[in-house]
């Protein structure tokens, strides 16, 4: 197994933690905001997580003021994502080894059936195949007619007999191959359309051949060995094209990878430091990484302190403070310190390879709208096949066999759906290019489907309509015998190993007062509740008001509604049962989320909040962003039965930070997740917002919107004039002089497809 199909594995449910392990470093309290970190250790310790937020933390009765709020709500991208899961070592991280099943030198690609193709051997098809049919132009004659540039000569028949034989098997071999992985599934489609016509093109153009050259029979038999070549390389170059198209998006989320340096300074036995291609780093090596410098891979600091800027992992534009034995992750830039770096994590687990793990899911899976086009294909195929044979016996009857089969052709030739097979992978290749050079990553293209119909957007709201990013407002003594400044003091001393928001909301003000820190020992958790801690020898617990309700310890109830009314979070400090002092908090709403309100507004999509806070805190961010529906004090499984009700009324949008959201997230008719560094909003998200700005999904519902207009654009085009061209090519109207022969049948196919092409290339963002 894995490592990271082993952290899949343990994080999948996750109901006991060893607290009793020193390492251990789950902060989950403080009123309704809970969040956990668990040190490198603790992934091989932790046996059972539910993502239904089922943990033995308990939700319990956090529900009154909003002092460390629900794991649902501040998951937050902190450190869950680092450790071993965040290598970036750079040699997985190049397009050919990222285990993301998509090679940019040989672009695999599901189209249709048409999966073995690789990009390298395609482009060497097409220009082989271009050069057979330059010859065969220049000595076929097209529908029978010589052209100016037409040069014959004695045997060119057999010329051209070849080299278009060599063409039939060599070019055409892609399509033959998909051909009868349809067949076997019966399910005639794209492949089989175009493999049934340059067929029944190559047959008739050997017998016509043998027939002038072998048999010399009048009059002659045209052969199609012109239209036939040009088929193929018209196919051939317009999957080359769609291919081409689908690579791009490979190559936005290449220039990520591009973020990560391209050397480290590895630190040798003698202690001198060498330069290296991160190419070559592996674990248990010890790196330097100097001031302003990327980190090349995760590990842990064993000499010296920063502070990291980790904001293209996690998405918060905070520096984090790191010193010794605190974990680092790839991709992230330093500080102005210097740092020694043991590496703990390099490969395929890391976070850039998820990433392309997601963009080449999201091109490999299958749409509907994809679907619906093969069977439009599959009916085209059926559609051809009777026409043709009405339009044979037809002809036969009136102007006999050698008159029916021309006509025959044309009509199998006309049918041949190659703008159709375009169509919708053009449109998906588009916009998976363009999400991906907007920090939108589309896991799932098919929920983007029936996002016209989306009528709900629930949404979690600390760590994805604020920032999770919480200051100290106001804190007070109620101990007569302690200083105010003391309450600080006591607080961050407790709080100082803690990486929760809160937590570092109070540290941070204990540093502003420039003050000589406390030490504290015997630190633990409260199970979702609080942090509990000795300092100077007595016993202190920073905790949030369930705790004090749990316990029924008393406290000024006013000075809670005072400042949850502001919006403030509340932590209580603790002794002997006695609450001596509290420190309000409050968060700021992310710069993106009023105009994401505003746009759903516009679209008619209901914004709904849902939230493990309390109600006067939601109540106050809610009325600032213009939400009309709140559903306050939830915990994770209260999330997912709203979404279920929600959905009764119509399709619902689920807009979360990914952790216990996940089940949520899951549930919805379109999973978006806030932050894309956590193994669980990777495998529950639909999309995943890489910048943690919720503005994003502004872009991502005009995006998806925009895409499902030129897909049924495309299908018109690629099927569209089939409806028209097959009848005439029978002859429909051969009585009036109109009629269409091979050659125009395949004008018209190829117009068809530079104009499907064309018509996604001018996909946008509006």
């Amino acid at each position: 197994m894995t490592d990271e199909e082993k952290h899949n594995d343990e994080m999948s449910c996750c109901k006991h933690h060893d607290h009793g392990n020193s390492e251990h470093k789950c902060n989950m309290h403080h009123d309704g905001m809970e969040m956990r970190e668990h040190s490198h250790s603790e992934h091989e310790n932790m046996s059972c997580c539910s993502h239904g937020g089922e943990h033995d933390h308990s939700h319990g009765d956090h529900m009154g003021d909003m002092h460390h709020m629900n794991h649902e709500d501040m998951h937050h991208h902190t450190n869950e994502m680092g450790h071993n899961h965040m290598g970036h070592d750079m040699n997985h991280m190049n397009m050919n080894g990222m285990g993301c099943g998509m090679d940019m030198d040989h672009g695999h690609m599901d189209h249709g059936s048409m999966g073995h193709m690789h990009m390298g051997n395609l482009k060497l098809k097409f220009w082989i195949s271009l050069i057979l049919t330059i010859p065969i132009i220049i000595m076929s004659p097209m529908m029978g007619m010589k052209m100016p540039f037409q040069v014959t000569f004695p045997g060119s028949d057999f010329v051209v007999l070849l080299l278009g034989t060599i063409l039939f098997i060599y070019g055409g071999y892609p399509f033959f191959t998909s051909c009868i992985s349809e067949m076997k599934s019966k399910k005639p489609g794209m492949m089989s359309l175009i493999t049934m016509g340059i067929s029944v093109a190559y047959v008739y153009s050997v017998y016509a051949v043998i027939a002038n050259d072998v048999f010399k029979v009048t009059p002659m038999v045209n052969d199609f060995f012109w239209e036939l070549s040009t088929l193929i390389v018209i196919m051939l170059l317009g999957h080359w094209i769609e291919m081409n198209s689908v690579m791009n998006a490979g190559s936005a989320l290449n220039k990520l990878a591009e973020l990560l340096p391209d050397n480290a300074h590895l630190v040798q036995s003698n202690g001198q430091t060498k330069d290296v291609s991160v190419h070559e780093l592996s674990e248990g090596q010890t790196i330097l990484i100097k001031s302003g410098e990327k980190v090349p891979a995760d590990g842990k600091i064993i000499d010296g302190s920063t502070s990291l800027n980790e904001s293209l992992i996690t998405g918060e534009s905070r520096d984090v403070q790191k010193n010794v034995d605190d974990s680092v992750i790839g991709g992230s830039i330093n500080g102005s310190g210097t740092i020694k770096v043991k590496i703990t994590g390099t490969g395929e687990s890391g976070y850039l390879s998820k990433v392309m793990n997601m963009v080449s899911e999201a091109q490999s899976s299958k749409s509907e709208a994809e679907d619906l086009a093969n069977k439009v294909a599959g009916y085209l195929f059926y559609a051809a096949l009777v026409v043709a044979l009405i339009a044979f016996i037809t002809w036969s009857i009136i102007h006999g066999v050698a008159y029916a089969i021309p006509i025959t052709v044309s009509v199998l030739i006309i049918a041949c759906p190659h703008a159709l097979g375009l169509a919708i992978p053009l449109i998906i290749s588009r916009m998976t290019s363009i999400s991906a050079t907007h920090g939108l990553l589309i896991r799932n293209k098919t929920a983007l489907e029936g996002i016209k119909e989306i009528r709900y957007a629930l949404m979690d709201k600390t760590g994805t309509l604020t920032q999770g990013d919480f200051k100290v407002n106001a804190y007070e003594s109620l101990d007569s015998n302690i200083n105010k400044k003391d309450i600080i003091k006591i607080a961050a001393a407790i709080e100082a190993s803690s990486s929760h928001p809160l937590a570092q909301g109070i540290v941070q003000a204990f540093k502003d007062l420039n003050e000589a820190p406390l030490q504290s020992e015997n630190v633990e958790e409260i199970a979702g509740s609080g942090i509990k801690g000795t300092v100077n020898g007595k016993e202190y617990q920073v905790v949030s008001s369930s705790y004090l309700d749990k316990n029924n310890i008393s406290y000024d109830q006013k000075i809670a509604e005072k400042y949850l009314q502001q919006g403030n979070s509340l932590s209580y400090v603790v002794e002997d049962n006695n609450v001596i002092g509290y420190i309000a908090e409050g968060d700021s709403i992310k710069p993106g989320a009023k105009d994401m309100i505003d746009f759903l507004n516009s679209q008619n999509i209901v914004p709904v909040m849902l939230t493990g806070d309390n109600k006067q805190a939601a109540d106050k961010v809610a009325s600032i962003l213009g939400i009309n529906e709140v559903n306050a004090q939830l915990v994770p499984e209260d999330k997912q039965k709203l979404v279920t009700k929600y959905q009764d009324k119509g399709k619902v949008m689920f807009i979360g930070d990914g952790v216990n959201d996940a089940p949520s997230l899951t549930k919805a008719d379109l999973g978006v997740a806030i932050g894309s560094g956590t193994d669980v909003a990777i495998e529950s998200a639909d999309v995943v917002l890489v910048n943690s700005d919720p503005a994003d999904v502004i872009n991502l519902v005009k995006l998806a919107k925009h895409a499902h207009t030129k897909m049924i654009q495309n299908l018109w085009w690629g099927a569209g004039y089939n409806i028209i061209a097959l009848p005439l090519a029978a002859g429909a109207l051969s009585s009036i002089g109109i009629i269409i022969g091979p050659m125009l049948g395949a004008v018209i196919m190829s117009l068809s497809t530079v104009i499907v092409a064309i018509n996604a290339m001018t996909l946008k963002i509006n």
